[in-house]
């Protein structure tokens, strides 16, 4: 088991740590519809590069929604007011009214998306002037609030890329092509082209840029990371976890995220049902946590299943525990074109824990893992293949070696030094002007 393995991975001291130790004061206005307490990719990306930057000196504000996502509920302790207002660590965040949907369909998806930018450009009005303003995808209404307080403000603005949309509603089916479509590719290149800087978190969103036209120049690759000192192996903490899911004893193979319509899980259940008519993977165990547009239907679908385990999202401190018990985790998208060059922000946190990383994606983020020895890549959406790739890692001598090099790749990529080359950006953009 796990457990017994990563006794043997010597644990890697972290380079120094740059932090950002130079001070500086910039205002920057930021745009996402996601925000703690929500913990999915875009909410905790933006919240860990402004802590970061407050730290720096920078003072922000957010501009966000109530917490929601993915129920399209209100988490408890919030409600969906028009204006209110709290401070998360060194960060001003203000919460605007939204028309909440679930994370499923695209229409009120859509509706739900345009009322935020409507309340969120309302609600940049009345901030302090900003030097510097940024807004994230992937869904692009937010964006709309950032080119309007850029308009009002007079200031510079950032499109901070983190999905190629609308393509990647095309990509899972969740929209035909339609006048609609044309309408939202249309505003996706007034964005583009509007844009002081646009940062992106892969290489291959460039390249498609670039292609469209956009000019090059004033594109820069800001990739997602890992807080180092938080994730970490730990036996200890993932023997504890394994003994309170009650799952010793097993080869826990673990799917950590949002259960959406690009993920296509159902061939992970599949490799659950290959697994079972096995008996050398009889100790195999799938376990599945988060929450998304499919997780019922997954659920389901595995009913009955003996080596099968669904949970729901857990905090961030929490998810270190589970990271820790796994054997194996699983990055996976559909396989299309469109979906290519996408990289999961959860591999880095699977190979900071010293977790192989089982990769069913194409591209940039395959070549990451497997270049960096962190892991194996199996085909999308081919449930045998994935089964093939578990089998792999059972091996010791195979699973020890990937658990250290995911922790010697993730170093790679830490969260505070790739904070502070987006503030380095940021700057450059801001051009040192102050009102």
């Amino acid at each position: 088991m796990r457990g017994r393995q990563l006794e043997e991975v010597a644990p890697r001291e972290e380079n120094a740590k740059p932090g950002l130790t130079t001070k500086r004061n910039l205002r920057i206005l930021f745009f996402s519809d996601n925000f703690p307490p929500e913990i999915n990719a875009p909410a905790t990306r933006t919240f860990e590069h402004c802590s970061n930057w407050a730290a720096a000196g920078c003072r922000i504000t957010v501009i966000t929604c109530a917490p929601n996502f993915p129920r399209g509920r209100v988490y408890e302790g919030y409600r969906n007011r028009l204006w209110q207002r709290e401070k998360i660590g060194n960060i001003d965040v203000i919460r605007v009214w939204s028309f909440m949907a679930p994370n499923t369909g695209t229409v009120r998806r859509i509706i739900d998306y345009i009322s935020y930018m409507i309340s969120a450009s309302i609600a940049s009005m009345f901030v302090a002037k900003p030097d510097v303003i940024v807004a994230t995808s992937p869904q692009f209404f937010t964006l709309g609030a950032g080119w309007f307080a850029s308009f009002i403000h007079r200031r510079p603005w950032v499109f901070e890329l983190r999905d190629i949309w609308p393509e990647s509603i095309e990509a899972v089916a969740a929209m035909r092509r339609s006048m609609l479509l044309r309408v939202l590719e249309g505003l996706e290149r007034f964005f583009y082209r509007s844009a002081d800087r646009i940062v992106a978190v892969a290489s291959a969103f460039r390249t498609k840029l670039v292609a469209r036209g956009v000019d090059g120049g004033k594109i820069d690759i800001v990739t997602n990371g890992v807080l180092l000192d938080h994730f970490k192996p730990d036996t200890s903490e993932g023997e504890r976890k394994r003994a309170e899911l009650g799952l010793q004893g097993k080869f826990l193979i673990g799917y950590i995220g949002t259960h959406g319509l690009a993920h296509a899980l159902e061939t992970v259940l599949d490799a659950a049902t290959e697994a079972r008519r096995h008996p050398d993977l009889a100790d195999v165990h799938f376990l599945f946590v988060g929450d998304g547009a499919r997780k019922e239907e997954l659920v389901q679908t595995a009913a009955g299943a003996s080596n099968v385990t669904f949970l729901p999202p857990v905090g961030k401190q929490e998810l270190s525990a589970v990271y820790n018990a796994l054997d194996g985790a699983i990055a996976h998208l559909r396989k299309t074109e469109l979906l290519t060059g996408i990289i999961p922000s959860k591999i880095f946190e699977y190979m900071a824990s010293g977790v192989p990383v089982l990769i069913g994606v194409y591209g940039e983020a395959r070549d990451l893992v497997v270049n960096g020895g962190a892991g194996l890549a199996f085909e999308p959406e081919s449930s045998m293949d994935l089964v093939r790739v578990i089998r792999a890692i059972r091996d010791p001598q195979t699973h020890r070696a990937l658990s250290s090099g995911g922790v010697a790749t993730a170093s790679l990529y830490s969260r505070p030094v790739l904070a502070g080359r987006m503030l380095d950006i940021l700057e450059q953009v801001a051009g040192g002007v102050r009102a």
